[in-house]
C-alpha cells in the first residue's frame, strides 16, 4: 500500500495583497479575527514613511484593478462566444 503526503503549497495567499506568494516571502500574522498570511514585503511598507507607504498602496491597488480588469475581459470574451 502507498501513502501519499499532502504537500503544503509553495505559494501562500497574502490578504493584504490579495495575490499569492512563494511561503519564504510570507510571515503568519495573529489578528483579531485570527491567523493570516501576509508578505514581508507589505510589512515593511509599513514601516515606511506615509508617503511611501501611499505610493505601495497605489501600485498594489493598480495591479489589482489590472488583474481583475484582466479576468473580467477573459470572462466577457468566454461568454461571447457561447
Amino acid at each position: 500500500m502507498m501513502k501519499t503526503s499532502k504537500k503544503s503549497p509553495a505559494t501562500r495567499y497574502c490578504y493584504h495583497c490579495r495575490t499569492h506568494h512563494p511561503v519564504e516571502e510570507m510571515k503568519l500574522l495573529v489578528t483579531k479575527t485570527g491567523s493570516r498570511w501576509r508578505c514581508v514585503k507589505s510589512i515593511e511598507a509599513v514601516k515606511r514613511s506615509k508617503e511611501e507607504r501611499d505610493q505601495y498602496g497605489r501600485q498594489v491597488s493598480a495591479l489589482n484593478q489590472a488583474e481583475a480588469s484582466g479576468r473580467a475581459r477573459m470572462l466577457n470574451k468566454i461568454q461571447s462566444e457561447r
